[in-house]
């Protein structure tokens, strides 16, 4: 008869008996008790009696096992990653309004209580709860759109004071708004929860981007960090820090910089945020908001049985996915690329050929067709409708 086919947990982890082991284990006992000969076969009465009691600790064995991976952030699901990646500092995030940074120009000193924009779409963008114009006469902020989701906002589309304040005289965006994302999916917490222990971290750059992805609306970060005496290829000077940052409002982001970085170091970047300090001193924080670039991918394949619209509907998909999971500055390499267009790893890798594989910038004439090579402030997107498919005899 032997041992109850049950879960047993050791040192690799957890083991599940499969279902042949529980039906062995059943049928065993019925001889051991009405004899060797008695007939269990899969039509008789008897036989799918023991497969109904065989089901059952099958059943209970997989609920064993998902209970056991629920404990682990790598095979946790649903609320049960949400509850586990607590140990870690961190929550799943919920649903995040679009963000975008606005220039404010207005007479000095004067003071913006709730003020809020209006796009060309009517929708409302709510500024910082006081915004006060300093000497320059003009002021960068973050701007938070009223309406949860997706809302875009391109380049020198918020022109519209929606609160009229004395002194305040105009208000534009000069980037396109980072949209708002829907809720955290299992796959990009498991990916946060990684990156989340750097927090307590040996280096104070693991440490620092690490607090920078914990930002509600930040999606991507990338830093760079120059400890020599001369500027680098990237054109940032020595002894600075070069953090680029998609999304999250402008000065919490830049109250972590400054709360991260070491004493005496500078930033680099297009974006200033000045801070005080409890003694009143001024200290300037700089970083860079990413330029975002579209890419195109050109498909040349060969249809096999089985090949149907909705698989280059899947190759599309799969191919834009690949291009939006790169980091800003990372480079997009075809051969890097082909895995997701070849849909590896699905049963409809079978019903097509990849006879020839090009991607290219859409923001550019250029004919070049191959790796596209990004600037260390740019970060790459792409969109399905942008993936054409050839098929070909």
């Amino acid at each position: 008869m032997g041992t109850t086919p049950v879960c047993q947990v050791g040192a690799a982890g957890i083991v599940r008996p499969d279902f042949a082991t529980c039906l062995a284990y059943f049928q065993a006992l019925y001889r051991s008790i009405y004899g060797a000969d008695v007939y269990l076969g899969a039509d008789s009465q008897d036989g799918q009696f023991m497969a109904l009691l065989a089901n059952a600790i099958h059943d209970a064995n997989g609920e064993t096992v998902a209970t056991y991976n629920a404990y682990s952030p790598a095979t946790a699901q649903g609320a049960g990653l949400s509850s586990v990646v607590k140990i870690n500092g961190i929550r799943r995030k919920s649903p995040t309004y679009s963000t975008c940074d606005v220039l404010i120009v207005g007479q000095v000193g004067a003071v913006i209580d709730a003020g809020a924009v209006r796009d060309a779409a009517s929708n409302l963008w709510s500024l910082p709860a006081e915004v006060i114009v300093p000497l320059s006469g003009q002021i960068a902020v973050t701007a938070t759109c009223q309406t949860l989701g997706s809302i875009a906002a391109p380049a020198g589309t918020l022109t519209n004071i929606a609160t009229p304040t004395l002194g305040w005289q105009s208000v534009t965006n000069l980037a396109a708004a980072t949209v708002g994302l829907p809720v955290e999916t299992d796959s990009q917490l498991r990916q946060r929860q990684a990156l989340s222990t750097a927090l307590p971290a040996q280096t104070i750059l693991e440490s620092m981007v690490g607090a920078l992805l914990a930002i509600s609306g930040v999606t991507r970060v990338r830093a760079y960090e120059n400890d020599t005496n001369i500027a680098d290829e990237n054109g940032q000077p020595g002894h600075t820090l070069a953090i680029v940052v998609e999304g999250g409002d402008q000065a919490t982001i830049a109250q972590i910089i400054a709360a991260k970085k070491s004493p005496g170091v500078g930033t680099y970047g297009d974006v200033l945020n000045t801070l005080v300090d409890a003694y009143g001193i001024p200290h300037p924080i700089r970083f860079f908001r990413p330029t975002l670039t579209k890419v195109a991918w050109y498909v040349k394949l060969r249809a096999q049985r089985g090949y149907t619209l909705d698989v280059a509907s899947a190759i599309k998909a799969a191919l834009a996915a690949y291009t939006n999971a790169l980091n800003i500055g990372d480079d997009q390499q075809l051969a890097s690329a082909y895995p997701a267009a070849n849909l590896t790893g699905t049963p409809q890798a079978v019903t097509f050929e990849i006879v020839d594989l090009q991607a290219a910038r859409m923001d550019t004439s250029n004919d070049a067709y191959g790796d596209v090579l990004t600037a260390f402030t740019e970060a790459l997107i792409c969109d399905p409708s942008d993936v054409t498919i050839q098929v070909v005899t």
